[in-house]
């Protein structure tokens, strides 16, 4: 990994023009600039990643207890529905924090104060779903370890089974389940620091410059039956897989693959996402990757080809930087 980095790098070097010195110049420099580590405060959701209808009951139910937060329990909702209040899964989970019916009629809340319980109904849902993790991490207060993994896996498992093992228990889909919902709740998150920079940007960059030119193909992705040529998260999943990170196919996902950037933070190898809707992520319509100096690589739309543009337009929504947990963690949805 670490020699097709290098080359990545050096082939960022080659882009055309004065956009390539920019890619060299902005990614050597982030590389000595930023270190690891998160700074700690409050939480505080990232720009459009809860749908505005949800944001508030979010940033609110959230802050129930001290074992979640609002993009721990954004993450949660996410995971479970992907904002869907009509979602029913194949156990009869429904709504959008998929609660079986038999678990809400034990812990479902009134959570708007109307006088009803409805499981399809989010300002009943999302309350309900806060006030169970809270009770689950009551159940699970004085097991040793971190109390919102215990919390999780409590979720997950079961709280006797948490209590049992002294902590997560060893069971891989508990394991995996606390994995998930710790490294999404990191993109729901207002970042409070800087982010550290993604070590396979390079190499994403690389691989799009070698489309520069290619016609757009509305759900293109790349391959021999594609003619090569791709649509906008065609690429981008393409540019971050020959780096190893397999990202989601759609735009509105990938969003979703690591934590977001300010505009003043971007570096090269960053998705840049563009809405119509300002306040959801999941109107974004349009992606592309960002190379520094206000441009980005992207296939635009039919009739054009990949080319540069700049990122500074009205529709711009933000940005994320791709970390392969964030990537990792994102649920595959069917079409």
């Amino acid at each position: 990994m670490r020699k097709a980095w290098v080359l990545g790098l050096v082939a960022v070097a080659a882009c055309l023009g004065f956009v390539g010195l920019l890619v060299v110049g902005t990614y050597s420099a982030a590389a000595g600039m930023f270190g690891g580590g998160t700074a700690r405060g409050t939480v505080a959701l990232a720009k459009g990643a809860v749908p505005a209808a949800y944001q508030g009951l979010v940033q609110r139910w959230g802050n129930l207890c001290p074992a979640i937060n609002p993009a721990l329990l954004a993450a949660q909702l996410y995971q479970e529905s992907g904002w869907n209040p009509r979602a029913v899964s194949h156990a009869d989970a429904r709504g959008i924090a998929q609660f079986i019916p038999g678990t809400w009629a034990a812990h479902g809340i009134d959570g708007d104060g109307d006088g009803d319980r409805d499981i399809w109904d989010p300002a009943d849902a999302i309350p309900s779903a806060a006030s169970y993790d809270c009770e689950l991490a009551q159940y699970v207060r004085k097991v040793p370890g971190d109390p919102t993994n215990n919390m999780l896996a409590a979720y997950n498992a079961g709280a006797y089974r948490v209590i049992k093992a002294g902590g997560v228990p060893r069971i891989s889909e508990t394991q995996n389940y606390v994995r998930i919902i710790r490294s999404l709740e990191k993109s729901f998150a207002r970042p409070v620091g800087r982010v550290e920079p993604s070590r396979q940007a390079a190499g994403a960059i690389h691989y799009a410059q070698q489309q520069l030119g290619k016609p757009y193909l509305w759900g293109g992705e790349g391959t021999a039956e594609d003619g090569g040529r791709f649509d906008c998260s065609g690429l981008t999943q393409a540019a971050y897989r020959t780096v190893g990170i397999e990202l989601p196919r759609v735009a509105n996902d990938q969003y979703n693959a690591g934590p977001h950037p300010s505009r003043e933070e971007l570096l090269p190898g960053d998705l840049v996402f563009f809405s119509d809707d300002l306040t959801d992520s999941r109107a974004i319509r349009h992606v592309g990757i960002y190379v520094g100096g206000g441009y980005m690589i992207n296939a635009p739309y039919t009739g054009a080809v990949i080319r540069f543009d700049k990122i500074d337009t009205p529709d711009y929504f933000g940005a994320t930087r791709v970390t392969e947990d964030g990537a990792r963690a994102l649920p595959r949805r069917g079409a």
